[in-house]
């Protein structure tokens, strides 16, 4: 079963800001490569990880730590405030840069295919369905490059 997820969440001044765009896999973690999609609005981590992991945390609970490839990355904090807390960064050049691996003590591990911010809607969507599908054997790249031989 797949979820398509949008989610706003209060600004610290209290205003809205824009809907988290993830698509979940509601299967059992380690079904596939990629446990969904995520498309955020930017490449700045301080910005968009804090909506993302409040966003998560009802379905996964508390994210504590994440990582990326710094390949699409231009800065990579070490810690990103969420609400009270801090979700821990950290970067590897060996992991998938399109992939962002999210740490939770309730869940484990999971893996999202990051879409490029500047990609186009539909293909977009074409992506999230294809990451939260339970049979793709592909990994976040491969999915990415499926979506530009589209």
């Amino acid at each position: 079963m797949m979820t398509t997820h949008t989610s706003t969440t209060p600004l610290i001044d209290g205003a809205p800001s824009l809907p988290v765009r993830f698509f979940l896999n509601t299967a059992p973690t380690g079904t596939g490569p990629v446990d969904g999609a995520w498309w955020p609005y930017s490449r700045d981590l301080t910005e968009e990880l804090p909506a993302l992991a409040a966003a998560l945390e009802l379905p996964w609970g508390r994210i504590t730590r994440v990582a990326v490839n710094p390949a699409h990355w231009p800065v990579i904090p070490g810690k990103v405030p969420v609400g009270t807390r801090v979700v821990h960064v950290g970067w590897f050049v060996e992991q998938d840069p399109h992939d962002l691996l999210l740490l939770s003590f309730r869940v484990g591990r999971w893996d999202l295919l990051v879409i490029p911010p500047e990609t186009a809607p539909e293909t977009a969507a074409r992506l999230m369905a294809a990451a939260g599908d339970p049979h793709n054997r592909l990994k976040a790249s491969g999915l990415m490059a499926a979506a530009q031989d589209d």
